[in-house]
C-alpha cells in the first residue's frame, strides 16, 4: 500500500472516531492526510502518527490509536468552540455565506 493510501485510510478513521465523539464539522484539505477540524486546528497523517497544529501548538499522536487521538483533539475542538473569535461569523458569512457556519 503506497503512503498517500495508508494516509487516506488513517485520516478516515480518525474522522469516524471525531464523528463518534460529536466532531461532526471535520473535513479534508486539500490532500487525502490532512483535516480541519476548527478555526486553525488542522490534523495530518505522516510517517504513522496524526499530527495536529493550532497555531504554533504542536501534538502527534500514533497512528494506531485513531481512538486516544480523537478524543485528545474533540477536547480540544470543544475548548475553542467555548470561545468562538468574535470576527468568526461576520468573516465566515463574509467569505463562504450562510453554508460556512458549520464548517470553520
Amino acid at each position: 500500500m503506497n503512503e498517500a493510501a495508508v494516509a487516506a485510510e488513517a485520516i478516515d478513521r480518525l474522522r469516524a472516531e471525531l464523528v463518534g465523539l460529536g466532531v461532526t464539522g471535520v473535513y479534508e484539505v486539500g490532500d487525502d492526510g490532512t483535516l480541519s477540524v476548527w478555526i486553525g486546528l488542522v490534523v495530518r497523517f505522516r510517517d504513522g502518527f496524526y499530527r495536529w497544529q493550532e497555531g504554533r501548538v504542536k501534538r502527534r499522536h500514533l497512528a494506531t490509536d485513531p481512538g486516544g487521538c480523537a478524543v485528545r483533539v474533540a477536547r480540544r475542538y470543544v475548548e475553542l468552540q467555548a470561545d468562538v473569535p468574535t470576527w468568526w461569523d461576520e468573516l465566515a458569512r463574509t467569505l463562504r455565506g450562510d453554508v460556512a457556519e458549520d464548517y470553520p
